[in-house]
């Protein structure tokens, strides 16, 4: 079965969290440009592309691409622990973001449970 990516709410919840880390992300130093900023980039613009492009695939490619994306998401909850440790987010943005992040790695564990 295919699933319409633009209609899974988990594809959804990983854009927003790829929208909030490119908005903090203006406020990151401009020495960090190439190094951290762009790790939590990527990192954060791959959780919504690796379900956009397992969605076209079979259930069982697509549980492979959601790992992918879960991967991800736990990179980018430890790469947000560094921006705090170095004072570019404060303490109160970082449990937003790691709040959301982790209700979509709940979301998505069970969507791909589904899959099975």
């Amino acid at each position: 079965m295919r699933h319409n990516y633009k209609n899974l709410k988990i594809w959804q919840l990983g854009i927003e969290i790829a929208n909030d880390i490119s908005d903090i992300l203006l406020d990151f130093p401009k020495h960090e440009r190439y190094d951290l900023s762009s790790q939590l980039s990527r990192c954060s613009v791959s959780i919504p592309s690796n379900l956009a492009e397992g969605s076209s695939r079979t259930d069982k490619s697509f549980s492979h691409f959601i790992d992918i994306s879960l991967g991800s998401s736990f990179e980018l909850i430890t790469q947000l622990m560094v921006a705090k440790h170095r004072k570019y987010i404060n303490e109160i943005i970082f449990n937003k973001l790691e709040i959301k992040i982790e209700e979509w790695q709940r979301m998505t564990m069970s969507f791909q449970n589904g899959l099975k």
